[in-house]
């Protein structure tokens, strides 16, 4: 399928959720059938995405006034999770290149000309923003420098470079000229002088390409360097989007465990000397225990989707109070004047993150408690749902978040971040106590 035609394609995709989820039903279900198998044999998923990119999965929050459908937050959280109980894997590479779509919603009206259109021609864009180490904290060591043609060019390494591998391009964090604070660069991963690698060692989340991407003095267009305020509604509405893709894949999985004990069980005909004698599917505890499964899962959507609400309404309240142009950055009290509803989206977020990976790591690990022995055999791989939810929620230890809500609700501190992750200030060594 040429550019062009996924271009018309996706113009014309439905909005509500019922129409896309039939329309996409097909790919979710074939993605499914060939998870465990990909899981087996570590097998990247390129197929299976380059279907759904062809099928507009990728433009679904492409504005109307460029073109796109505009799907709300809530259904496209709503698909994210149908997709994450199909192969979590495939949901998560989706954050980078949506998250990058919901940054454009802010930027200058010609940096949007130039994507919007790229991206409903199906072009994606992947990530390369943390460094592996050596960076201190709220700093990069990749670096954006004049050429001496004027242009520009980037260089350094980046690690966690999820979704990298099966894009088109990917969005780089960088110092601008060796400068604290940072820019974005979106680069071509076909680009003279970029090395995509799949050295991702994680124990979960394994076919998601989360590796290292090296950049070696690689020319950047000048439509590919944005800027990026901190706390501005941008900075603060992307930020939230990106944990919402994380929050809805962890439900995916929660549900990936309650269809896959559900269906163990269903079809179990031995049973314990030491139980009931009941074939399993009829046994009260076994249900009960499916149960509580079925329950954490229903618990964790409905929080994601509650949060996907939130940022709709925020962003809603950002656009309406012009909030989103990128003219209200030249006013000298735009934090001010931030809209509530956005901020609220941010704290929204942050109570999900705080409960939802409990809610699927329970779920995951309760799947053990319905079958016995023969459910941690190799070959069924029903061990993925547990590593691939403690993949996830490892994004963001919930003491941080924990810590952050307490003290919003104690003092009316709203979160706040630095630009980058990075190795800590050691602290002045405390003086010696010294007795009255």
């Amino acid at each position: 399928m040429t550019t062009q035609t996924i271009g018309a394609h996706t113009a014309r995709l439905p909005r509500d959720y019922d129409a896309l989820r039939e329309r996409f039903a097909p790919l979710f279900e074939e993605a499914a059938e060939g998870a465990l198998r990909r899981e087996l044999e570590r097998e990247l998923p390129h197929a299976e995405i380059r279907a759904l990119d062809a099928a507009g999965f990728g433009a679904l929050r492409v504005p109307a006034d460029h073109g796109g459908p505009e799907v709300s937050i809530e259904t496209f959280a709503r698909l994210l999770i149908d997709l994450a109980e199909a192969d979590s894997n495939i949901a998560h590479v989706y954050r980078s290149h949506s998250g990058f779509v919901e940054s454009l919603r802010f930027q200058p009206r010609e940096v949007q000309e130039e994507w919007y259109p790229r991206v409903l021609a199906g072009e994606t864009v992947g990530n390369a923003s943390t460094e592996r180490g050596g960076n201190r904290l709220g700093t990069l060591n990749t670096v954006l420098t004049r050429g001496e043609d004027g242009g520009w060019r980037i260089t350094g390494e980046k690690y966690y470079t999820t979704g990298t591998i099966f894009c088109d391009h990917t969005r780089v964090s960088a110092a601008l000229d060796g400068q604290d604070g940072r820019r974005f660069a979106v680069v071509a991963v076909d680009a003279p002088g970029v090395t995509v690698a799949d050295d991702w060692d994680g124990f979960g989340q394994k076919l998601t390409g989360t590796g290292t991407t090296t950049f070696e003095d690689v020319a950047v267009g000048p439509r590919a360097v944005l800027d990026r305020v901190t706390g501005s509604p941008e900075a603060i509405h992307e930020a939230a989007f990106f944990q919402l893709v994380l929050l809805a894949v962890m439900a995916g999985i929660a549900r990936a465990a309650r269809r896959d004990a559900a269906a163990t069980i269903a079809r179990r005909a031995r049973t314990f000397n030491t139980g009931s004698g009941l074939p399993f599917r009829e046994d009260p505890l076994i249900q009960e225990a499916t149960g509580r499964i079925a329950a954490k899962a229903f618990a964790a959507e409905a929080t994601v989707l509650a949060v996907a609400r939130a940022q709709d309404a925020g962003l809603r309240a950002a656009v309406e109070s012009g909030a989103a142009s990128w003219d209200f950055l030249a006013e000298p009290d735009f934090a001010a004047r931030i809209p509530e509803a956005l901020h609220q989206s941010e704290i929204a977020v942050e109570h999900a993150q705080v409960t939802v990976p409990d809610l699927a790591l329970d779920a995951a690990q309760e799947l053990f408690l319905t079958v016995g022995a023969s459910a941690v055999s190799r070959g069924k791989a029903l061990d993925r749902h547990w590593r691939n939810a403690q993949t996830v929620a490892t994004h963001n230890p919930i003491a941080f978040r924990a810590r952050a809500l307490g003290d919003y609700w104690i003092n009316g501190t709203l979160p706040e971040g630095l630009n980058a992750i990075g190795d800590a200030t050691p602290s002045a060594p405390s003086s010696p106590r010294q007795d009255a």
